[in-house]
């Protein structure tokens, strides 16, 4: 079995619950196909770089699994016909991250700063230009 990573955009105006219960039909298809999740990270709604589908934004769910090629072609398939989710990429990888992905880390480390320059009472710098 390979290692993918599955990453889908659901609709803006669906519910947290909604988007949790779409992670959990896609790990029940993997698991029903003979395949394992190793992870599942919910990113939350976030803005896209262009509309799709008179969308401006999307709640962001990635999934890591180790399954056959023909779960992959079933989740696939299950994606495309659901009419919440209005993008999704799924890719083979050599290997999974251990802890958080990387949109998680960035997440973390933009709330650490803002906390810290909080706590100091300083203000972003503005370049003055002469």
């Amino acid at each position: 079995m390979a290692l993918y990573e599955h990453v889908f955009l659901a609709r803006q105006d669906l519910a947290q619950a909604q988007v949790d219960t779409l992670a959990e039909t896609a790990t029940k298809i993997i698991e029903d196909n003979q395949g394992k999740v190793v992870k599942t990270e919910t990113w939350g709604l976030r803005s896209l770089a262009y509309r799709i589908a008179k969308n401006r934004k999307a709640h962001y769910v990635m999934l890591e699994f180790d399954a056959p090629g023909e779960a992959v072609a079933e989740l696939e398939r299950q994606t495309q016909i659901n009419e919440d989710v209005i993008r999704y990429m799924t890719i083979r990888v050599d290997g999974h991250e251990n802890g958080p992905s990387v949109m998680m880390r960035k997440g973390e480390r933009d709330r650490e700063r803002r906390r810290d320059r909080d706590d100091r009472g300083e203000r972003p710098r503005r370049e003055e230009t002469n």
